[in-house]
């Protein structure tokens, strides 16, 4: 999936009110400020409460739920003439406890990034390097792990060396 598309998809939901976050390879080169790989998808993490209305306009921007063994009511791909989109639902309660979907820890969702010069909210630098270095890695996590490690002067665990 190219930046214009993404930027397409990003703005096609703030354009209707949907708040999402980049989260994925998208998000680590939105925390650089510039696109360092190509990206297969889209990863966007979205509230309970906004995923049904986030349907809805991705649909109209002709993305089509693809059947998979893997998908559930939180975590489920569409696809389009762009590429695909992995959607993370999740929700809080009124204390900010986790209660559905994948679980984002509430002050995940306070990045921002730039991609393409626009723009765009995506999950915080240290819980994204939490996430990259939180499985075995393939050779694209290596290079997005060390990435945001040289940006932010994060330490890199000895299974990401």
């Amino acid at each position: 999936m190219n930046a214009d598309e993404v930027l397409a998809v990003h703005g096609g939901l703030a354009a209707e009110g949907v708040p999402v976050w980049i989260d994925g390879g998208w998000c680590v080169d939105a925390l650089l400020g510039r696109q360092t790989r190509e990206h297969a998808d889209l990863d966007l993490a979205v509230g309970r409460e906004h995923a049904e209305r986030l349907d809805d306009v991705l649909a109209r921007l002709g993305y089509r739920p693809l059947s998979r063994q893997d998908t559930t009511d939180w975590n489920y791909v569409v696809a389009g003439s762009g590429g695909t989109v992995d959607v993370h639902v999740f929700a809080f309660d009124d204390q900010g406890a986790h209660t559905y979907g994948i679980a984002y820890p509430r002050d995940s969702l306070t990045g921002t990034g730039v991609i393409a010069g626009q723009e765009v909210r995506c999950i915080a630098a240290e819980h994204m390097f939490r996430f990259k270095t939180a499985y075995p890695p393939q050779a694209k996590d290596l290079q997005d792990v060390h990435a945001l490690g040289e940006r932010y002067g994060f330490t890199i665990p000895p299974t990401h060396t």
